[in-house]
């Protein structure tokens, strides 16, 4: 590198976005992620060492892909090359093979070659790799934000160690707020701005887990906003608000409005109103109420009023809680929306939460009440002689499956803790239990 090169190198990393330039240098600085860059982790170590593999990390925009690739880029011996796949072409491909061999060859030294968003490489591209990464004349690192066993050839990713990182928590968020104000070599220090603990808390959360949203928001303010006659630069909460194009939080997450809103939203599920529980979700969303606690209420909605009248709605509910994490938003409102439909329009019972309270008050008022022997455990030495499960009727064995036993402690013998109802599943339930009453009947 000549000295125009190293000028323009270094001006360019003083002119890119905060974001950019607050990425951490070593592992230590990383924020967030310690479920693999935690010190008693796999990546850690193998960082630490300079003896990683080829990896894949997956996750969100701003969850730290690309910056634990320059930490490894920082710390690692090997000649470190990064190609983005929506530019890179094969020839690019080409040469970075080309100058592996020759580092590998000449001076012993191996090549990480780091590849953003590999999920936009073809398959021929992709497969132009393999043998390189396989034969160990490239350590490959690729990032991307798309599902890489549906995205990357499976191949590719049985050679590499795969990684996937989490959307950052809001007090994540915070820290790398709070650095990047205070931080005067990279960051924004030498601007002597301070911002508010309700602008910090709002940003934090409305940046929904990527940090590059809440730095290029700070940044913003920083740079747009005059000082105050204290020559402090304020950043208040109408300036955090638009300066990230959201809408600040229309009610307090401990006060009425949060609470009416959330009960208005169960109460029309449970109400068979799909068309106010998906305004009462679009308000929540709008509100910056935080995904997983909307999703969290509908798994409950699907379990206490919808219940096995059909048992699919807590399999839809729960499903959607696992899209939304992964989606994120704003595509995370479209499965919100679909669950909150499917629990307000299925068939409603509240027989489990009736049964399990019921059954509750009985554990509680006779908590020692004796199994009865033949449902004891059997499998172990001397059990025969206790008469442990040695009268045991294995139903499998008797016709329907079903053979006339008692299952209940002697003092709740022949009480009905599960009622379902006449609604939807339920009824089916509700005619098997009636035909084993007439076969106990009967005898």
């Amino acid at each position: 590198m000549d000295l125009f090169d190293y000028m323009s190198e270094n001006k360019k990393e003083k002119e890119a976005p905060l974001a950019s330039r607050m990425r951490p240098v070593i592992l230590e600085d990383v924020v967030g992620q310690q479920h693999i860059v935690g010190r008693d982790k796999l990546l850690y170590r193998a960082i630490k060492a300079d003896k990683l593999s080829s990896v894949i990390f997956y996750g969100p925009p701003g969850t730290g892909k690309t910056t634990l690739a320059k930490v490894i880029a920082n710390t690692t011996s090997a000649v470190f090359t990064q190609i983005n796949a929506t530019s890179a072409g094969k020839k690019d491909m080409e040469e970075v093979v080309k100058e592996a061999k020759n580092n590998l060859g000449m001076y012993g030294n191996k090549t990480i070659l780091f590849v953003d968003e590999i999920h936009r490489f073809n398959k021929s591209q992709q497969d132009y790799l393999l043998p390189f990464v396989e034969d160990g004349t490239i350590v490959l690192i690729g990032a991307t934000t798309e599902n890489p066993f549906f995205e990357v050839n499976g191949a590719l990713l049985s050679r590499s160690q795969l990684f996937e990182l989490k959307p950052l928590s809001s007090d994540d968020v915070k820290i790398l707020i709070k650095r990047a104000l205070t931080d005067k070599d990279r960051g924004m220090g030498v601007y002597n701005a301070v911002i508010d603990d309700d602008a910090l808390s709002f940003l934090a959360g409305a940046a929904a887990g990527d940090a590059r949203n809440a730095l290029n928001a700070v940044e913003i303010g920083v740079l747009t906003t005059e000082p105050s006659d204290d020559g402090v630069i304020h950043i208040t909460l109408d300036v955090a608000s638009e300066c990230i194009q959201k809408k600040v939080l229309k009610y307090d997450k401990k006060g009425d409005n949060h609470y009416d809103t959330i009960s208005a939203f169960i109460k029309s599920m449970r109400g068979s109103d799909p068309d106010a529980a998906v305004y009462y979700l679009a308000r929540m969303i709008d509100a910056g109420e935080e995904p997983a606690f909307i999703a969290r209420r509908i798994m409950i909605c699907a379990a206490e009023d919808v219940s096995n009248a059909d048992p699919n709605a807590l399999v839809v509910a729960t499903s959607a809680s696992l899209a939304v994490e992964r989606l994120g938003m704003p595509e995370g409102r479209i499965v919100l929306a679909q669950a909150a439909a499917y629990v307000a329009c299925a068939p409603k019972s509240n027989s489990a939460i009736s049964a399990i309270d019921k059954a509750m008050n009985a554990a509680a008022d006779e908590p020692a009440a004796p199994i009865p022997a033949h449902l004891r455990d059997a499998h172990y030495s001397g059990a025969a002689k206790l008469g442990r499960g040695t009268a045991y009727k294995y139903a499998h064995e008797y016709e329907k499956n079903y053979v006339e036993q008692q299952y209940l402690p002697d003092e709740y013998a022949g009480v009905q803790f599960y009622c379902p109802s006449e609604n939807g599943y339920e009824r089916e339930q509700q005619r098997y239990l009636a035909w084993i009453k007439e076969k106990l009947e009967a005898h």
